[in-house]
């Protein structure tokens, strides 16, 4: 009991020193022994192990104070190298990031509407490009996907796009690649990512971000730690009903805020209008209307399509009634939002602000800011390399 103790009690410091190198940027023994309340021989034995480990390194000599110039420490970013996978969108996307979460190397598989064991299938390939696009040594691997997750046990439970039930994705890529592998939904991902490495944080302890596209879920984060609820499911707003006996959802029920507002809407309307309506823009980039595609969709719609507008409007209207219940629940000020159908830009966010907004308890504060996320397509590929950094070396 005593050699775990004080292996525990190692372990921590060995985290805190490194989190502190980490944040600090720069920083010598000493200040680091000050910052920590930690006795300078911990801290110079424990730095020694982190730079034989390849974590930290020594970049040069500090300014003296009157004795011998200290050495700085810096974290080396390339010391270890994270695998973040995004299964949430119409594109597996997988990145190879640095440890503050720069993408190295970026690779992108089309899903082609393929579900079940195919897109596993696909899942292993894009893991494996990205294992042979670095030499440097691998963390681990982080997930960001669709669905309900058990991210305690790393199984998927139900991810309706991808046909997968019970899915122990996380046991699967330890076997069979021998790496740390961690599992989240992929909209606590982005808010992980965005929280951590965005530039829109603007020093907010709480923060909602929504992401939408092939699936709609928001990720919460409250007091700079992620809000996953009693289950891990939180903020799964795609399902919750929108539309009284409204359309059949995948998920079984009808009338769900995913069977008005995701790119397979998109997709569906702009294959109606370019039927419909032999003047649409759509015609510029297809002949045939089945093959339109979410990127066409987002062209015609950029290139003036008037129908698409209109689509992009009703989806703006009822995105934003389910943002207003969040803000009212919650009273959360910082609102992102982020997925494929950010592309629709500042006219989709005004619609959406129009309908918060005006829905709001006028007795709540008025300083709500809803804005774009600004990780952009990388926002869940980060998150996944942020999950890594928490799990395996406590960084963040």
């Amino acid at each position: 009991m005593e050699k775990a103790t004080r292996q525990f009690s190692k372990d921590r410091n060995k985290r805190y020193i490194l989190k502190t190198i980490y944040a600090g940027g720069e920083i010598s023994r000493a200040d680091l022994a000050r910052h920590t309340d930690l006795t300078r021989t911990t801290v110079s034995s424990i730095v020694s192990e982190l730079i034989k480990d390849g974590l930290v390194k020594e970049v040069g000599m500090g300014v003296s104070d009157g004795g011998k110039p200290p050495v700085i420490l810096q974290i080396d970013d390339h010391g270890r190298h994270l695998i973040g996978i995004d299964l949430g969108s119409n594109h597996l996307l997988g990145g190879v990031t640095d440890l503050r979460g720069n993408i190295l190397y970026r690779c992108e598989l089309p899903m082609q509407d393929q579900d079940g064991e195919a897109a596993l299938a696909l899942v292993y390939d894009l893991v494996e490009m990205l294992l042979a696009a670095t030499d440097q040594p691998i963390l681990g691997i982080g997930i960001g996907t669709p669905g309900l997750i058990d991210a305690r046990n790393g199984i998927i439970r139900q991810a309706v796009n991808l046909r997968w039930r019970d899915l122990p994705l996380r046991d699967l890529l330890m076997n069979r690649y021998n790496l740390p592998c961690y599992l989240s939904n992929d909209s606590h991902a982005a808010a992980v990512g965005e929280y951590i490495f965005g530039s829109s944080k603007r020093g907010k302890r709480h923060q909602v971000i929504v992401k939408a596209g092939r699936g709609i879920s928001a990720g919460i984060m409250l007091d700079g730690q992620l809000y996953v609820g009693e289950s891990s499911i939180a903020g799964e707003i795609g399902h919750i009903t929108m539309i009284e006996n409204g359309e059949l959802c995948a998920c079984g029920n009808t009338g769900c805020l995913e069977t008005v507002v995701s790119t397979r809407v998109l997709v569906s309307t702009a294959r109606e209008i370019s039927w419909d309506n032999p003047d649409s823009p759509l015609h510029q980039y297809v002949d045939n209307s089945a093959a339109i595609t979410t990127d066409i969709a987002y062209q015609a719609y950029k290139a003036g399509d008037r129908d698409l507008y209109q689509t992009m409007v009703e989806m703006g209207h009822y995105l934003g009634i389910a943002i207003a219940n969040i803000v009212g629940l919650m009273n959360i000020e910082s609102i992102l939002i982020g997925g494929s159908l950010s592309q629709l830009g500042e006219p989709f966010l005004e619609i959406i602000r129009h309908e918060v907004y005006q829905r709001l308890n006028p007795n709540l504060p008025s300083q709500v800011i809803i804005e774009m996320c600004s990780l952009g397509k990388d926002i869940v590929i980060k998150g996944a390399a942020a999950l890594l950094l928490t799990n395996e070396v406590g960084l963040v």
